[in-house]
C-alpha cells in the first residue's frame, strides 16, 4: 500500500493563503453584521416594529455564526499530526453543520412567530403600525446583506470552502428576512393598520426558504461527517483518469470521501504482473499525479498495486 499524500508539520502555502482568505471574508461579514444588528435594533425600538427587532436578532445570529466560522476554520487549518494523519479538515465541515443547524432554528422560530402573529391578528389582536425608521433599516439591510452574499459566495467559489458557502446562504436568508420585513412594514405604513398583518405573513413565507437552505447545508455537511462518497459524476471522472494512465489494466476497491475541503481517494490498481517494482511505481505515480492535477495538491491519494495475471 502506497500513500502518496505528503504529510508535513506545516500547512502548504496554498492552504495558508486559503485560510487567510476565509478569515478576511468572514471578518468583513462579522463587522457588517454587528453594525446591522445595532442599526436594526435601534430602528425596531424607535420605530415600534417587532418585525425589525426580530430581524435584528437574526443579524445577531449571523454575527454568531461568523465567529463560529473563524473558530472552525482555524481548527481545520492545523497541519496533520500523529493523532490526525488526515489533517483537521473535518472541523470546517463541523462548522458548516453548526451554521446549518443555527439557520434551521432561526427559520423554524420565524415560521412559528409569523403563524402565531397572523392567527392572533385575525382573531382581533391589533398589530402596531411601525414608523418610517424601521422601513429605512429594512432597506439598508436588504442592500447590505445581498452585497455580503455576493461577496462571500464569490470567495467560496475561489476558495472551495463549505463553511463560507453556508455563511453566504445565511447572509442571503437575512436579506430575505429583511425583504419580508420591508414588505410588511411598508404595507402597514402605506395601507394602514388593517394591512399590518402583511408583516407576519411575509415573514412566515420567507422562513420556508430559510428552512430549505438550512436543510440542504446540514445534509451535505452530515454526509461528509458520515464518510459519504463523492457524487457519482466525480467517481466516473476518477475512473476515467485512472484508466487513461498507460499500464493500468483495471482497478477495484475505489473509495472516495471528503476531509473538509480535501478529497481523499483510495484505490487498488491492477498492472502487468511481469513489471518490475520500479516500473509499477512509475505507473502508480503517474496515476497519483493525474488525480492531484484534477483535485489539487492537497488531495489524499492512497494507491495499492496488484498484478493482473
Amino acid at each position: 500500500m502506497m500513500n502518496f499524500n505528503s504529510c508535513t508539520n506545516q500547512p502548504s502555502a496554498d492552504t495558508t493563503e486559503r485560510r487567510r482568505g476565509i478569515y478576511r471574508v468572514t471578518l468583513v461579514g462579522s463587522v457588517v453584521n454587528l453594525l446591522l444588528t445595532a442599526f436594526k435594533l435601534l430602528g425596531g425600538i424607535v420605530g415600534h416594529s417587532s418585525a425589525m427587532v426580530a430581524d435584528a436578532i437574526h443579524s445577531l445570529s449571523d454575527f454568531a455564526t461568523d465567529l463560529a466560522v473563524l473558530l472552525f476554520v482555524k481548527l481545520s487549518g492545523k497541519p496533520a499530526d500523529e493523532d490526525h494523519a488526515y489533517g483537521h479538515g473535518k472541523f470546517e465541515t463541523l462548522g458548516t453543520l453548526t451554521i446549518g443547524l443555527v439557520l434551521m432554528i432561526v427559520g423554524v422560530v420565524m415560521l412559528a412567530d409569523g403563524v402565531v402573529r397572523t392567527v392572533a391578528f385575525f382573531r382581533g389582536e391589533p398589530i402596531a403600525v411601525p414608523g418610517g425608521i424601521a422601513l429605512i433599516a429594512a432597506a439598508v439591510s436588504i442592500v447590505a446583506k445581498e452585497w455580503l452574499f455576493q461577496y462571500t459566495i464569490r470567495a467560496e467559489r475561489r476558495l472551495k470552502s463549505p463553511a463560507l458557502k453556508a455563511n453566504a446562504w445565511h447572509h442571503r436568508s437575512d436579506a430575505f428576512t429583511s425583504i419580508a420585513a420591508f414588505v410588511g412594514i411598508g404595507g402597514a405604513i402605506l395601507l394602514g393598520e388593517r394591512w399590518a398583518v402583511l408583516d407576519p405573513i411575509a415573514a412566515a413565507f420567507v422562513s420556508l426558504f430559510i428552512i430549505e437552505a438550512a436543510w440542504r447545508l446540514s445534509c451535505d455537511a452530515l454526509g461528509e461527517l458520515m464518510e459519504k462518497s463523492l457524487p457519482a459524476v466525480e467517481v466516473e471522472r476518477i475512473s476515467g483518469l485512472l484508466m487513461s494512465v498507460e499500464g493500468v489494466k483495471s482497478f477495484h476497491r475505489l473509495r472516495t470521501r471528503k476531509v473538509g475541503p480535501t478529497v481523499a481517494i483510495e484505490v487498488h490498481l491492477k498492472m502487468d504482473g511481469t513489471l518490475t517494482l520500479s516500473q509499477a511505481h512509475d505507473i502508480a505515480t503517474e496515476a497519483e499525479q493525474q488525480l492531484r492535477h484534477a483535485y489539487g495538491s492537497e488531495a489524499i491519494v492512497t494507491i495499492h498495486m496488484e498484478p493482473a495475471w
